[in-house]
């Protein structure tokens, strides 16, 4: 059991740190106003959106058990946090956990 874990970590690791080296390498020729920069850019916002998307509507395990409204609720409030602090994401995040917390116990 412990030689199936030791070889599942290294594996994992040789994969993210190959692609890193991969990237480190590449990156010298990729000129950010590219095209297939452009649309990598698009590919990961868009990722990233339906993984959101994903967490408000369809939620697992605890979350879950949180009403809609109250999701929706906590994720407009730190949108505008998020933009009033003039696109810092620690401010939203935090709030985030304690606006949800709160909404979730009181209401």
């Amino acid at each position: 059991m412990a030689i199936n874990v030791l070889l599942a970590i290294l594996a994992t690791s040789l994969a993210t740190y190959l692609s890193r080296f991969l990237g480190v390498i590449t990156s010298k020729k990729v000129k950010e106003n590219s095209k297939i920069f452009k649309w990598f850019n698009c590919l990961a916002y868009s990722t990233l959106s339906a993984l959101l998307a994903r967490i408000i509507i369809f939620p697992a395990g605890a979350l879950a058990e949180v009403d809609y409204l109250i999701r929706f609720i906590v994720v407009f409030v730190c949108l505008i946090i998020f933009l009033i602090s003039k696109k810092n994401f620690v401010y939203p995040t935090v709030l985030s956990a304690l606006l949800l917390t709160l909404l979730s116990s009181n209401l």
